[in-house]
This record gives structure tokens, sequence and C-alpha cells, in this order.
């Protein structure tokens, strides 16, 4: 009797867990067997690039050796008030084999120290060979072999729209490349809130670090120097960046090379572009010209007689001056806007006398101009 339980035990016990371990064994291989197979689609081919593609990557190539990466030391105050060095970073572009190189005046100014990084990752102690702070250029000179420099466009005639490509160093990151477009050729004041005229606005990505480095065309041709970014509250970029016009670093180039220093021609005058609608609201003679805000004391336009604002007003929230001489034209050539006047600026040097054309009132006059030096006037 007692072995009749214990093998009734046992069934019952052995029934039990078979039904248990092979029920999981079975669930267990349903469930693999709904797994379905991991599969990937690969190319069958090496990619093909689009024609933009291919051109920005030829663009990038020819023009990367070109581009350096400037790091100037300089000495600051620290809690304590003692000496201590900082560092700051920049870009810039090789001109020639004999190493000369163009950045922007605020990337080494103050500097006692400047060091350059070329594209192969070696490192030269710069030279300072010219300074122009008032349209913020300035030329080096490295002594380095293997040097390829970049090729220089004209910023004449170029259009909103037109594709650009900026090369430089952004935040440190060396042979960064961006592309965008122009989106705008207008003045603005530079970072010594001197103005910058037919400076080159652009929405290619321009940060920290870019500044000096080139602003190319499709051609991967230098138009412009890549000097500033529209802020939106932080130290990055907003969309909107500024670059020197090429043709503008070539005169003081030709400066530097002729005189040891810039001297950009000036009238020594603050101005004001006038259309249809302003001149309408403020009675003027001429529905187009620039508005004489202001003179230098003693500069050229001082002196030869022309006559800035003595009423202010305001366009917009923007306090101007009013009353002033409304010149319309230079040396025979109709004025309708700053650009214009640097355009012909850039065509005389210091000293030269110019024939300015204005009103003042109702009176149409003239004036001989003998032009003074930019960076002896500050507007």
């Amino acid at each position: 009797m007692t072995f009749r339980r214990l093998l009734l035990v046992f069934l019952i016990v052995g029934g039990f867990w078979y039904f248990v371990t092979h029920a999981n064994l079975r669930n267990l291989s349903l469930a693999d067997s709904n797994r379905s197979a991991l599969t990937l689609t690969e190319a069958q081919a090496a990619p093909e690039y689009t024609s933009s593609e291919l051109n920005n990557i030829s663009i990038y190539k020819r023009v990367v050796p070109s581009v350096v990466n400037i790091t100037s030391t300089t000495v600051t105050l620290d809690f304590f008030y003692g000496f201590v060095p900082a560092e700051g970073q920049g870009s810039g572009f090789i001109l020639d084999k004999q190493g000369h190189i163009l950045t922007n005046y605020h990337v080494i100014a103050n500097a006692r120290n400047i060091e350059v990084q070329t594209h192969d990752k070696h490192r030269y102690s710069a030279q300072v060979i010219g300074r122009d702070k008032y349209h913020d250029l300035a030329l080096l000179q490295i002594n380095a072999p293997n040097l390829v420099p970049a090729v220089l466009a004209s910023s004449r005639d170029l259009q909103v729209g037109q594709q650009v490509y900026a090369i430089g160093n952004p935040f440190g990151l060396s042979g960064t490349m961006t592309e965008g477009i122009i989106s705008a050729i207008r003045s603005v004041k530079g970072p010594e809130e001197a103005p910058i005229e037919n400076a080159i606005q652009t929405d290619a990505a321009i940060n920290p670090g870019n500044s000096g480095g080139p602003l190319l065309n499709s051609h991967g041709e230098v138009i412009g120097i890549n000097s500033m970014i529209a802020q939106n509250g932080a130290e990055q970029n907003a969309g909107i960046g500024f670059a020197i016009p090429i043709d503008t670093a070539k005169a003081v180039l030709g400066d530097f090379q002729k005189y040891g220093h810039a001297r950009r021609p000036s009238l020594g005058i603050s101005t004001l572009a006038i259309g249809p609608d302003l001149a309408e609201q403020m009675g003027l003679a001429a529905s187009y010209g620039l508005l004489i805000e202001s003179t230098v004391p003693g500069g050229a336009a001082e002196r030869a007689g022309l006559r800035g604002g003595n009423q202010t007003a305001y366009l917009g929230n923007m306090q101007i001056s009013i009353g002033g001489d409304l010149i319309v034209g230079v040396d025979g050539q109709e004025i309708t806007n700053a650009q214009q006047l640097a355009d012909i600026m850039d065509q005389h040097q210091p000293g030269d006398t110019v024939t300015v054309t204005f009103y003042r009132g109702r009176r149409k006059m003239t004036a001989r101009v003998t032009l003074g030096e930019a960076h002896d006037e500050t507007a």
C-alpha cells in the first residue's frame, strides 16, 4: 500500500514537471519562430555626387590649403591686478609664396605674440607688416615653404543671391567650410565703429574664429574678408554675417606697399541716404543724394565750406540731423547712396581734389574739396 502511494505521488509530480517544462519550451519555440530576420539594404555602388556637391568639394580642396589659423597672445589683468597672458583666435589667408597673410585688425590688435598655423599643422611666428584699424585689416608675414596663395577676385559687381562660401576656424575648429548666399550689400559700422562701405552681408554661418578668413565666390575666388556677425544676444551666428569687400582690401594693400601704412581718402562727413519719400517729407530740392548730417571739425568738407545738419529729427526710432547740404554728385557722377561715394573715394588718394555738387536749400552749388585721410577723421 505504501509503495502504491509513493508511486502515485511520483507520477503526479513527474507529470506536473513534464507539463510545465515542455509547455515553456514550446512557448519559447513559438516565440523564436515569430521573430523576423534583420536585413539591411546597402548601396550597390559608390554614391554619385551632384554637380553642386562636386563644385563644393573642389572649392574646399583647392582653397583650404590657403587658409590659416591665427593665435594672438595679449597681456591682461587678473582679479588681483596681476598681468596674465590671454589668447585670441582668428583666421587669415595666404596672399603669396613670400608668406604675406591678410586678416582682420581686431584679430591681432594689441598682440604681444602672433602665431600662424598652416593647413599642414606647422606653426610659425608671424610679423605684422601693416595695420589699418579704420578698415579692420592687417597684413602679416611668415617664413614658410610650400605656401599656396589664394586667388583674389573683384567685389565690384557682386549680386544679391550669389552663392558664397566661408572657410575658417570657428571656435578653433580648423578647416571649416560653410555655404550661403549674398543677402545684401550695405554700409555697416565695423568693430572700431568706422563705416565699412559696400560690406557683403551673407547668411553663410560665420562664428567667432572665422574673422579674417576668406569669403569665396562659386569659383573659389576671394571676394571678401569675413569680419563681423550680427549677434542675437550671445556670441554666436544669427544668420547675418559681414565681410569687407576684397577691393577695399586691395586698395589698403596698395597703400601698405607704397607708403608703409594705409592712406584712405575721406570727405570727413557723416551722411544719410535720401530717397523720394524722405525728400518729399523734408522738402528737399532733389529726390536723391546724401544729406550731410555732420562734418568732421577741420575735415575736408568743413574746410571746403560744406555744412552739416542744424536740427534734430527722428526717422522711426533713429535720431538724425537735418538742415545740412544735400550731395547729389562728385566729379560729374551722380550720387544716390554711400556705396557710390565709397567707389569714387577708392579711385583717389588723400590730397586729391574733387568737385562736389550739392543743394543748399533750393540752391544748387559746387565746391572743390581736397580729400583728407580717413584715419585722421572720425565723424
